[in-house]
């Protein structure tokens, strides 16, 4: 039998997130963020929920090209537009909607001749400080670009790079709106922070991402409570168990030592797997269906489990690593890191299983 570590992709939940979505920006249409390869749930994976969503978001161009290949019919936006003038006959050939956030993009929009005029999404830099034509420039820009024969349509966006925080959102609202007075275009500026704190003024195009995959990207609001369903579910089994006396250090160097005699359990997954290095001593784990608790450093393919007040499990026991029952923003915390890290960072040699239910059968 092949090595029981599983990474579980319930189709349900991304529907039900999508839902979600819709609810709180009924108005708006909803693109699916799927960069990062849908954040590591893979995209072809989850591309069987998508047709639910408006239109998708990414950054690849091959992956663009893919989905085009594999019937997608919806808008597909590049997020970082192009990147060469060659990549643009590509790009009108596959129907793609790009971002344009430079000088230099709407140069090489202006010398283009292409069979198929592009959708321009024109993104105002509104304080975040990373991509975006500045603010004053927005007027300028529109009213050029609308004149190139290579664009056949034009919308506003902006990223919000604090839509968790009122004050944060607050002024980037306000840059907004003034750079998009007297303009008559289409506006995407909510990002899931801000589709789930300003649904009011996400724009006619909202772009969920991290809500989509059932984690919070709201600080102190568990995914729960936001109504969010976790998507992917990283499952495995107890290999071995070991008897061990109190005072015994467990696993690499002396980063813990039993406190009592023990029953220590071995599980099937490790870094090389993508489970966080950095998770510490007490890291909720769930073994046979009850939570318990990391013990010891994590290694490259094995992790130790206590199962001393689980006197039921036994190697084969069934392991939930995050996911059901035990939200990746948990783990993520207690490891130092940020959930979408935890997502984008399982390994190919984790098998991926898609379902319509929470459960997997292990032999699937």
């Amino acid at each position: 039998m092949s090595r029981q570590t599983i990474a579980q992709i319930n189709l349900s939940a991304f529907r039900h997130n999508l839902r979600c979505v819709r609810t709180q920006a009924p108005s708006a249409q909803v693109l699916a963020v799927v960069k990062a390869n849908a954040y590591g749930h893979g995209l072809m994976n989850i591309l069987p929920a998508l047709n639910d969503a408006d239109g998708l978001a990414l950054l690849e161009l091959p992956a663009g090209i893919a989905l085009r290949e594999r019937k997608y019919g919806r808008r597909i936006l590049l997020l970082e537009g192009f990147f060469s003038p060659d990549e643009l006959k590509e790009i009108s050939r596959h129907r793609l909607a790009v971002v344009v956030h430079s000088h230099e993009q709407i140069e090489m929009l202006q010398q283009a001749k292409l069979a198929r005029p592009l959708e321009i999404f024109l993104k105002i830099n509104t304080g975040m400080n990373r991509l975006g034509i500045p603010v004053d420039k927005t007027k300028q820009y529109a009213e050029l670009l609308t004149s190139f024969p290579s664009v056949a349509a034009l919308r506003l966006m902006t990223h919000l790079g604090r839509g968790e925080s009122h004050e944060g959102a607050v002024d980037q609202l306000a840059k907004f709106e003034e750079a998009c007075q007297g303009l008559p275009y289409p506006k995407s500026i909510a990002n899931s922070a801000g589709i789930l704190r300003y649904n009011a003024v996400g724009g006619e195009i909202v772009r969920a991402g991290l809500m989509l995959y059932g984690s919070s990207p709201l600080p102190g609001k568990p995914a729960h409570t936001l109504g969010l369903q976790s998507v992917m579910t990283l499952r495995s089994e107890l290999i071995a168990v070991q008897e061990v006396a109190a005072g015994e250090l467990v696993g690499y160097g002396e980063v813990y030592r039993t406190t009592r005699r023990s029953r220590i359990g071995v599980v099937a997954c490790g870094y090389a797997d993508g489970y966080p290095v950095t998770a510490r001593n007490g890291t909720p784990v769930i073994v046979a269906g009850k939570r318990t608790v990391l013990v010891g450093r994590v290694s490259m393919d094995m992790m130790c489990v206590d199962l001393t007040d689980i006197p039921e499990a036994n190697p084969g026991s069934p392991v939930t690593l995050w996911g059901e029952g035990l939200p990746i923003d948990e783990i993520a915390h207690r490891a130092g890191v940020i959930s979408y890290q935890l997502m984008c960072a399982v390994a190919p040699r984790v098998r991926f299983v898609t379902t319509e239910v929470g459960k997997v059968d292990f032999e699937l």
